[in-house]
């Protein structure tokens, strides 16, 4: 819970920064959608964790300041992550997730109003939908990552991105195991690719 919080207090502090010039900002909206890849990071180093596809769809909005191309976005999504240990699928997980992310539009002279390429870093906010799939299994019902992305934007209306996420928190920890076993738990590893459409 203090990781959590300490994580908020950064987002806070980094929108603080730029407010002086938000007054100045260009504010848009739209919908994104994508394709994520997850991966478990495991604290058992005796079980493989393999890739798994799923996908997201949601709302996103952003403001940028002119000129300096600095600003911010906020998305909602619905988003579903796959687990698989050792070969065998243990889950499909299903969120809403908040990323808020810093974002840099870097200004490209005479061809900035076809493409502009854009970085963007901050943190990710997922809440837990689903039910249990698997009892050996329990999810957590708050995941926290941060992000690091980049891409590019195309006519001033199309966003395509790519960005990895780094777990802060755990996503899942089993429960219940016999036999001598040793208790699991693991954080997500996650690739994210969203097209997006601003208007």
């Amino acid at each position: 819970m203090k990781k959590i919080k300490n994580i908020a207090i950064m987002a806070v502090m980094a929108i603080a920064a730029i407010s002086p010039v938000a007054s100045q900002a260009q504010f848009r909206f739209g919908a994104k959608v994508g394709l994520n890849v997850n991966s478990l990071h495991l604290n058992e180093s005796t079980f493989d964790a393999s890739n798994r596809a799923g996908f997201n769809a949601g709302l996103m909005a952003e403001f940028t300041v002119p000129v300096i191309g600095v600003g911010a976005d906020i998305s909602a999504m619905y988003v579903r992550r796959s687990a698989e240990i050792k070969g065998q699928p243990i889950d499909k997980r299903e969120y809403i997730e908040i990323p808020l992310n810093l974002k840099w539009k870097i200004n490209v002279p005479v061809v900035a109003s076809i493409v502009k390429p854009f970085l963007t870093t901050g943190p990710s906010f997922s809440f837990l939908t689903s039910k249990e799939s698997f009892r050996e299994f329990k999810n957590k019902k708050t995941d926290v990552a941060w992000n690091f992305g980049f891409g590019v934007e195309l006519i001033k209306h199309i966003q395509v991105s790519a960005s990895y996420g780094i777990g802060m928190t755990k996503a899942f920890e089993s429960v219940g195991l016999t036999n001598g076993a040793q208790n699991i738990d693991a954080k997500n590893r996650y690739w994210t690719v969203t097209a997006a459409y601003l208007f």
